[in-house]
């Protein structure tokens, strides 16, 4: 059975840590080897590491009915480090497994997500990585929005088509050659690696639901949007100074900006800067207007929230007001009762 590797990066997240532990340890059908690599926590981290790495892990401590072989925690540690790069990269270096993945400490995975995963690189030896959907939830894991991805390749990528970072998971051959993940990246370190990736190998998109991310206060997407946006800009030059991708930069240059600048604006809006956000989008209209444009919701909820009308904006504008959420909320979520970290109730 082939091995996979997943690890969690982890820093002061002992409020989700326990859920993201708990939906490692109840996959099934695969060989997995875990590792948690926590950052020198001063919260109770600790000691939920080290109940899941104890050797008489109890079902009843997983979940209800789970039928299962009982697993523990391959390996972890706690100690300084450089921040999430370094911290996956320890782990993978750590690791043996031919597929690896990395799921963030207030992340989750659904049942079955790294069985499909492994399915698919294995029918396709070519492929580097493969990602599948995912569904954002709340602070309290209520469902907010389906996040539906397309089968896109590396031209996708370099225009800044992102995937949802918790539904990839990767060939290590593939990653190896690529060099793991660039130490001086904190908030495109995935996407840059993606990219890295995708010029040496083919990549796949599993067209069903494999993860959820959370959306709370404490992310970075939230509380560092100049960050992502700075490294976006970063990113963008790196790609123009790589000459195997320099006729694809050549023939698709106006979409591949017009990509940049519209991840920026997203950024910005989701950080609370409206203003900032929309000059990006007309930079983004400027280049790829087609492109652009379909995110023209978000555009007229950052005039609105200009204009001191947020709350109205909320109410109408955007996917996951409480007008909307029955509407993206995927009918087979429903159906999984107690699943680590989700909170079902009220769902029809």
């Amino acid at each position: 059975m082939t091995l996979v590797s997943i690890i969690t990066p982890s820093y002061n997240q002992a409020a989700f840590l326990e859920q993201t532990i708990r939906s490692v340890l109840l996959q099934e059908g695969v060989e997995i080897e875990y590792c948690v690599v926590d950052g020198a926590s001063t919260d109770s981290s600790i000691e939920i590491i080290q109940r899941y790495a104890a050797q008489n892990v109890e079902r009843s401590s997983l979940a209800v009915g789970y039928q299962g072989n009982v697993r523990r925690l391959s390996w972890w540690v706690s100690e300084p480090d450089r921040g999430q790069a370094e911290a996956i990269n320890k782990g993978f270096r750590r690791t043996h497994g031919d597929i690896l993945a990395w799921l963030n400490s207030d992340d989750l995975y659904l049942p079955g997500a790294v069985q499909k995963a492994v399915t698919v690189l294995q029918a396709n030896p070519e492929l580097g990585l493969v990602y599948g959907d995912a569904i954002t939830i709340d602070e309290s894991g209520h469902p907010l929005n389906r996040l539906s991805f397309g089968d896109w390749n590396l031209s996708d990528l370099l225009a800044f088509r992102i995937l949802c970072q918790p539904a990839v998971f990767m060939r290590r051959s593939i990653l190896e050659q690529a060099g793991y993940l660039d130490l001086s990246y904190h908030y495109m370190l995935d996407h840059h690696l993606w990219i890295r990736m995708g010029r040496l190998a083919p990549i796949e998109h599993i067209q069903e639901i494999l993860a959820v991310a959370r959306q709370h206060a404490g992310a970075k997407n939230v509380k560092q949007a100049a960050g992502f946006s700075i490294e976006t800009q970063r990113c963008l030059e790196w790609i123009q100074t790589q000459p195997d991708l320099a006729e694809i930069l050549q023939n698709e240059r106006r979409r591949i900006l017009g990509g940049a600048y519209r991840l920026e604006a997203r950024y910005y809006l989701d950080g609370g800067e409206p203003r900032t956000a929309l000059n990006y989008y007309a930079k983004s209209l400027w280049y790829s207007p087609r492109y652009a444009w379909k995110h023209w919701h978000r555009m007229v909820y950052a005039i609105f929230s200009i204009l001191g009308e947020k709350k109205l904006a909320d109410r109408f504008l955007l996917p996951a007001s409480a007008q909307r959420k029955q509407q993206t909320v995927p009918a087979e979520l429903k159906k999984l009762g107690d699943w680590p970290g989700l909170n079902l109730e009220g769902l029809a």
